[in-house]
């Protein structure tokens, strides 16, 4: 018994400690949507612990936010005989409804691309394409769609240099979340890097849900498809019926 124990005292002394950890506070850890929801701001500052003294290379921090992930079919279009119609289909296999990177400076002098294929921190390592039908060519153009058409709407950012940095210890950043959320838990990891080497990392979860309104119609929408329908249809038709009635009085007036 004594031998044993003495076997895992050596082995726990054998393993190597972490000389630095990140040490993290957000300013919301859970973010509610309602019908008045139009975005949120999050603002995530830490400090670094460190069992030793502050190494000589030049320390890189990089934050991502991932909302959920979910397959999606991407299309290309081609104009044909005067119309356009659909030509190529591509699923992809799991891609995040939202995504952003922030970083304490220039993507390349941050994070190698090693390091980046590892731990997939990049937006499109964060997206998973496993193939394409034999017959689409250049299926790495639907990924890059998928990426310009969210960057576009701010579902995927990356800010270069966004992230404050301050003796080396003291770090913060704000993401801008939109109004357009998919619920879920948004898994946020922050990665400490030197000479672009990932040499720690730290992950916690930011939870977002619908409340109120939003969530009763959410819910009627899963358990009850048909009195979800019918009463979109009777929303549409009152919305309908008074516009109606309110440009008919401004023509008598």
């Amino acid at each position: 018994m004594k031998t044993r124990l003495a076997i895992a005292l050596l082995l726990l002394a054998a393993l190597p400690t972490r000389a630095e950890e990140v040490v993290l506070g957000l300013s919301q850890n859970s973010v509610s949507i309602d019908t008045t929801f139009s975005g949120s701001q999050i603002l995530l500052f830490g400090a670094i612990k460190r069992e030793v003294a502050i190494p000589a290379d030049e320390l890189g921090v990089v934050v991502t936010i991932a909302g959920p992930s979910q397959p999606l079919d991407v299309r290309r279009k081609e104009r044909r005989f005067g119309i356009w119609v659909n030509v190529d289909a591509v699923e992809v296999d799991s891609a995040p409804s939202f995504y952003a990177v922030a970083t304490s400076g220039p993507w390349a002098q941050v994070l190698s691309q090693v390091e980046d294929l590892r731990h997939k921190i990049s937006i499109p390592r964060a997206i998973r394409s496993v193939g394409a039908p034999s017959t689409v060519q250049n299926a790495q153009d639907f990924t890059d769609a998928v990426i310009r058409i969210r960057t576009r709407s701010g579902a995927y950012q990356i800010r270069e240099g966004a992230v404050e940095l301050s003796e080396q210890t003291l770090f913060r950043t704000s993401v801008d979340l939109p109004s357009n959320l998919t619920e879920g838990a948004y898994v946020t990891r922050i990665f400490l890097t030197r000479n672009s080497n990932v040499v720690s990392q730290y992950e916690t979860i930011i939870d977002v849900r619908k409340v109120g309104m939003e969530r009763w119609l959410f819910e009627l929408s899963r358990e009850d498809a048909v009195v979800y329908g019918l009463m979109s249809l009777a929303i549409a038709i009152a919305a309908g019926w008074g516009a109606s009635e309110a440009f008919r009085l401004l023509r008598r007036g």
